[in-house]
């Protein structure tokens, strides 16, 4: 038996993956780029990028970022990079080939990827994990590390079901978006600007903050 506070946990799950982040504006401006299903595949690519975050914590990878700063920085640095490179793409995007045809067209396998690559590419998200997922094991459970595990599958199941929604939504509303360029070239600006932020946060991060 997985024992473990499974509603609280649901609950303060919940709130932390509804709160805007890189993978919420990063599956906002796919679907907005490229409609409904891109924002679907973009948010089951993050969903996937936390199914490998959960094999490496219940690995303990967590507790090695933590002690090593080698690797933490390492990982931080690729994290923020490919973070900036997003944002570029946004941020130069013109805003005559936004009105027209939306953003530039990735394949559903490109978009599945980009969202698994920002999440694995996160060290703060590994080092969230370890931190987060053990306090929702019970006391003397009997299997401590599956449950760990599960707990880890069940936070990227709820991500799925908190921003494959939102991918939907903001899809359906593409094509109102693209027939109003100014909006849309804003939108994509300020997606661009708070990713780019986003990456230098991460680039100055420290492992104990």
């Amino acid at each position: 038996m997985l024992e473990a506070s499974w509603l609280i946990f649901t609950i303060a799950s919940l709130v932390l993956i509804s709160t805007p982040g890189q993978d919420m504006i990063l599956v906002m401006s796919r679907s907005v780029a490229q409609g409904p299903k891109a924002g679907i595949v973009t948010a089951a690519g993050v969903s996937i990028g936390l199914v490998g975050h959960t094999v490496l914590a219940t690995l303990g990878l967590g507790a090695v970022l933590r002690t090593s700063e080698f690797l933490f920085v390492a990982l931080k640095l690729a994290g923020a990079a490919y973070l900036i490179y997003l944002a570029i793409g946004l941020l130069r995007t013109p805003g005559d080939e936004l009105a027209v045809h939306g953003a530039s067209t990735r394949s559903m396998g490109r978009l599945f990827l980009d969202g698994a690559l920002s999440n694995l590419s996160n060290p703060k998200i590994a080092i969230f994990y370890f931190a987060f997922l053990p306090q929702f094991v019970a006391p003397g459970a009997s299997h401590p590390t599956l449950t760990v595990l599960a707990l880890g599958l069940g936070f990227a199941g709820l991500t799925f079901l908190v921003k494959g929604p939102v991918g939907l939504f903001a899809g359906l509303l593409s094509r109102w978006l693209r027939s109003n360029p100014r909006f849309l070239v804003w939108l994509y600006r300020c997606s661009g600007g708070m990713l780019f932020a986003l990456g230098i946060r991460l680039a100055f991060e420290r492992s104990d903050g």
